[in-house]
């Protein structure tokens, strides 16, 4: 099966009606991975006609509410109204501090944040560190640490042949290009006008795409006064000349 991307939220924290908060949906083979799950996340896989009830991964970049607020939604989700029990684990991966905030989300919410009635794995991942095929069922991840918080990680998604890039939140960083190099999709967050110290912005999405040479370069988690007309402009004359795009909920990406 060739893996597929559906942005399941491209907003950011400002409400809106048309964007959920950050939440992008890989399907790859038997591997339904999210990278980031924020408020509304959920709800828009279903809106969007997508299996949520067979999510097999969650990968988080970091743990603002808008990027980490939807986890125990779609754990209560699972456990009282997929459309049949579920007994295939669920594998949650995020850089330092997950333990803690799960352990803070079980006194808050109940024990159905550790015990839903299947398996859940939590794993903190290494920020510089890797998760091989034999660890993750098919799929290999690769972290890079970035600076947007203190725990914050980019993400590499690599299936078969193909592969992904998500920014997740991250000031510019030249190493971001390098450990992007090559894959046939990079989301990359386009949070702020230029110059910005702790979202990305045109010249720095600019700088980081034209090293990394995607397939094709995604915008999302746009703050206005960005949009979809004018960031992916702002990109073009920042310097960059290859295929961009600004994601929309509901789009579906097919990688390479």
């Amino acid at each position: 099966m060739t893996p597929v991307l559906t942005v399941i939220g491209s907003g950011t924290l400002v409400p809106s009606g048309d964007r959920s908060s950050a939440c992008h949906l890989l399907e790859a083979g038997d591997h339904n991975l999210l990278l980031d799950a924020g408020p509304g996340a959920v709800h828009g896989m279903a809106r969007h006609r997508r299996s949520w009830w067979q999510v097999t991964h969650v990968v988080f970049s970091h743990y603002h509410t808008d990027h980490f607020g939807d986890l125990p939604h779609l754990l209560f989700a699972l456990k009282w109204a997929a459309p049949s029990p579920r007994s295939q684990p669920l594998h949650v991966l995020g850089p330092p501090g997950l333990k803690g905030r799960v352990a803070a989300l079980r006194r808050a919410f109940g024990d159905f944040i550790v015990d839903p009635g299947f398996e859940v794995a939590y794993d903190e991942v290494d920020r510089r560190g890797c998760r091989g095929a034999a660890a993750t069922g098919g799929l290999s991840l690769r972290f890079l640490p970035v600076p947007h918080t203190g725990s914050s990680v980019a993400v590499r998604v690599g299936t078969g042949d193909r592969s992904l890039g998500y920014t997740g939140d991250t000031g510019p960083d030249p190493a971001l290009g390098p450990f992007f190099r090559g894959v046939d999709l990079l989301v990359s967050e386009c949070g702020q006008p230029d110059p910005s110290p702790s979202h990305l912005s045109p010249s720095s999405v600019a700088a980081m795409a034209r090293d990394a040479r995607p397939g094709v370069l995604v915008l999302t988690h746009l703050y206005p006064p960005l949009d979809c007309v004018s960031a992916p402009r702002l990109v073009r004359e920042a310097g960059y000349g290859g295929a961009v795009v600004c994601a929309r909920d509901g789009q579906r990406f097919v990688l390479g």
